[in-house]
Parts: structure tokens; C-alpha cells; sequence
């Protein structure tokens, strides 16, 4: 008995070993390289959107070993103004966030206006038509768009007047080796306000564009118009 299942082990593997080898690496590329993450939520509305599936570079921060959050090479250091997928302190499942202070940085908000080092950022209206495409929830709290600049690379934030939420924190003195997280939607976003401050050996890879977007709203028709948008 014992060698008639090797001979039929042996059978599927020489049927089917190229299929195998094709799982297998291409397990090990999404795990070590690149790979895709569906965003379910609104913090980092407008930058990304319910729905949408986004590309993350993973080798950018290092090479690691595929299945593990061990590092071959060190990489590139996440800068300020990244938009990054990390593990998050509090219960271990995937972030998408935008890197807002690097170690030694020290990060203060005050009535939904930030600043770092002392520096603080200044604000503009965003163009208004982004605002149509926030779901209908986000819609009802009569979203403010405002575009951040002065602090890295120029971007839009969202804030919610009408939503209980902290507009003032900090300030945060960034350690060694830590970085400080927050969404683009201030004011309905679980980030380092809340959990503190994330570990680099913790950060995944660096969000670089939406690959396709999915309307929750619309029966998960394709967003033709946000179809490979390159993320700022």
C-alpha cells in the first residue's frame, strides 16, 4: 500500500509540479515584493476610497524573507508624507496610513491644524469635486476638503465638522526607530492617536496607486475614472 500512494504522489507531482512551482512563486512575490490590499473603511478619505484595491511595494522598505517580517536588506527609510500598510499595534491587522512623523519628529495637532517641529502646515480649499466620491455616510457629516502643504508633499485632508471627534493632540515626541501614523480623514481615522506610535519592522511596503476601485454603493461596478490612480 505504502507504494502504490508514492507512485501516485509521484504521478501528481510530475502532473501538476508546474502548478505548483507557479503557486508557490507567485506566494512568495506577493509576500515578499508586491501585492494588492482592499481598503474597507473611510480614513483615508479622500487620498483612497471605500473599495478600492491599492498596489504596495514591499521590497521598498527592504527585502525580506517571504512569510516572515525578516529582513535581507534595509532599504529605504519610510519619509514623511508616504502612504504605507503596516501591522498595527493594536491588534495586529493591516493599515493603510500616511506616514505623518519620522523618529525624532515632534508632532502636534491643534484644532485639526498640524505641526511638526514646529512647522506649521498650511491650508487651502481642495478641489470640491473630489467630494463626490465619499459614500453616502461620510456625504451626511458635510465634509470640509482642505489641501495640506508645507510639510512635505501637498495633499488633501478631510474633516468632518459635524462628527464628534479630538481636533487637538499631541504633542508627540517620535523615538527611534518609530513613525507616526494618521489618515487623511482627521476626524474619523484609528491611528497613532489612539494606538501610538508603529515600529518599522512593523511597516509592510509603501501604497503606491489604486489598481481598480469597486462602488460598495453601486453593486461593486468598476470606478472607471479611478482605474491605476497614482496615490500622492
Amino acid at each position: 500500500m505504502r507504494a502504490e500512494a508514492l507512485r501516485s504522489l509521484l504521478r501528481l507531482w510530475r502532473e501538476y509540479r508546474t502548478t505548483a512551482l507557479f503557486i508557490v512563486l507567485m506566494l512568495c512575490f506577493r509576500s515578499a515584493w508586491a501585492d494588492w490590499v482592499t481598503v474597507p473603511t473611510g480614513s483615508m478619505n479622500p487620498t483612497i476610497i471605500e473599495g478600492d484595491r491599492v498596489l504596495v511595494d514591499k521590497h521598498v522598505f527592504g527585502l525580506r524573507i517571504p512569510f516572515t517580517r525578516v529582513h535581507l536588506t534595509r532599504g529605504e527609510d519610510p519619509a514623511r508624507g508616504d502612504i504605507v500598510v503596516f501591522d498595527s499595534p493594536a491588534d495586529g491587522t493591516s493599515l493603510v496610513k500616511r506616514v505623518i512623523g519620522v523618529p525624532g519628529d515632534v508632532v502636534e495637532l491643534e484644532d485639526e491644524h498640524l505641526t511638526v517641529n514646529g512647522h506649521t502646515a498650511r491650508y487651502t480649499r481642495g478641489d470640491a469635486q473630489r467630494l463626490r466620491e465619499l459614500l453616502t455616510a461620510t456625504a451626511a457629516h458635510h465634509p470640509l476638503l482642505m489641501r495640506e502643504s508645507g510639510l512635505g508633499r501637498p495633499h488633501d485632508v478631510l474633516l468632518l465638522p459635524d462628527r464628534a471627534a479630538p481636533r487637538s493632540a499631541g504633542p508627540y515626541v517620535v523615538p527611534e526607530d518609530m513613525y507616526f501614523m494618521m489618515g487623511d480623514n482627521r476626524d474619523n481615522s484609528a491611528d497613532s492617536r489612539y494606538f501610538g506610535f508603529v515600529p518599522r519592522r512593523d511597516i509592510i511596503g509603501r501604497a503606491t496607486r489604486v489598481v481598480v476601485s469597486l462602488d460598495p454603493e453601486r453593486h461593486y461596478v468598476p470606478r472607471a475614472d479611478r482605474f491605476l490612480t497614482p496615490l500622492s
